[in-house]
């Protein structure tokens, strides 16, 4: 079992892994070992509460298909099992991200003096400016 908060968990069966061929650098050993990981998890076939599958599907994420499938290619490390933990890792964070209930904005207005301040810098940028103009020879 994964836990993700005190009441949600996810059954390690409804998470798919497959071993892959890393890409990258690392001499021999890339192109014999099958370090990488592939994570497949299916939101709607998912034990997860409704909510949570509404919100996850409809985050714009390339990892989602459009068939409401995770999937998460790991290849980070050397090692299939630390892939393996990172995928995993991944997961939680990604359905963590889409159980956080954005903060709510207060809408806020510039202080008087702020307004002030800024109608004075104004003033200085435009006299600064205007002595920029051509220079009349004096007679």
């Amino acid at each position: 079992m994964l836990f993700i908060s005190e009441k949600i968990a996810i059954p390690e069966n409804e998470i798919r892994f497959e071993a892959i061929r890393a890409q990258g650098a690392g001499g021999q050993n890339v192109n014999k070992v099958s370090s990488a990981v592939h994570l497949r998890f299916d939101i709607q076939h998912s034990s997860l509460p409704d909510h949570i599958k509404e919100t996850l599907s409809a985050l714009k994420d390339r990892r989602i298909s459009k068939d409401g499938i995770i999937i998460i290619k790991a290849q980070r490390f050397r090692s299939q099992e630390k892939n393996r933990e990172d995928a995993v890792n991944r997961l939680l964070a990604l359905i963590s991200k889409s159980m956080a209930t954005p903060k709510k904005r207060k809408p806020t207005r510039p202080s008087k003096a702020a307004g002030e301040k800024r109608l004075d810098e104004k003033i200085k940028h435009s006299r600064v400016k205007s002595l920029r103009g051509r220079v009349e020879p004096e007679e």
